[in-house]
């Protein structure tokens, strides 16, 4: 069975059908720069420019960059334009794409999802907590495999600030940070969430998952497993086409 996954990043929208079987992109995925403003209108263009693409005529999932709730209320819009705040986006990218069925979702809780079923995740009881860094911090918990949505963890205060002005892949590239300096920066943040929340696994996505030899063996003192995501910069699109398919 095949659904198509969206995944709405600060920098880029990417999508391609999604093979649930696998859980695995079914062709390569095409992507959009996200527009700056990342306003909703915007979005809707780049996320209808991707999906036409592919010639797709299905049910989408897509992901989305902050708290959503019903699978299409935005609630908070940290690293888009602020117009997104109580935007229904399920009516907005239906809307955009031909009154096609859609369901949204966020990026991290989408990309938790997806390494819990088929990457780095699987078999694991336990509180998991899987970390994305990009633009910003996303973050999904699990306990005994079940979600707790819309958790926002990059929102957590760290020295003064929100952690994901600190300790993203964004913040390493804007100060120009080494492996190891951003390294004992995430190490901190990981510090701060362990204490929190205990859990038995962290798992590391977003872009650097495809790096981790670049920085993991730089992270000491947390006593949580760290691993780093299997699907990599695909979990997100995979998850948003395995909410969207179980809401049919």
């Amino acid at each position: 069975m095949q659904i198509f996954g969206v995944d709405i990043g600060g920098s880029g929208i990417k999508g391609a059908p999604v093979d649930l079987d696998r859980g695995d992109l079914a062709e390569e995925r095409f992507k959009v720069l996200t527009p700056h403003p990342a306003t909703p209108d915007g979005v809707a263009d780049g996320v209808r420019q991707v999906v036409e693409h592919f010639g797709w005529t299905g049910p989408v999932g897509l992901t989305f960059p902050g708290v959503v709730t019903g699978g299409a209320m935005v609630r908070t819009a940290a690293n888009v334009d602020k117009s997104w705040v109580d935007t229904d986006a399920r009516a907005l990218f239906r809307d955009a794409l031909g009154g096609l069925p859609v369901l949204v979702v966020n990026d991290a809780d989408a990309a938790g999802v997806a390494e819990l079923a088929f990457g780095a995740g699987q078999n694991r009881g336990g509180t998991v907590i899987l970390l994305t860094f990009g633009t910003g911090i996303g973050s999904a918990v699990f306990v005994d495999g079940v979600l707790v949505p819309n958790t926002e963890l990059g929102h957590l205060e760290l020295h003064g600030h929100d952690a994901e002005k600190r300790a993203s892949s964004k913040a390493k590239e804007d100060h120009d940070l080494t492996w190891e300096h951003w390294a004992h920066r995430v190490q901190k943040y990981l510090a701060h969430v362990e204490m929190l929340f205990s859990p038995e696994l962290f798992i590391i996505g977003g872009g650097v998952s495809r790096k981790a030899d670049k920085f993991l063996h730089f992270i000491e003192g947390i006593k949580a497993e760290i691993v780093p995501a299997q699907l990599q910069n695909n979990a997100g699109i995979v998850g948003a086409a395995m909410r969207a398919a179980k809401a049919q």
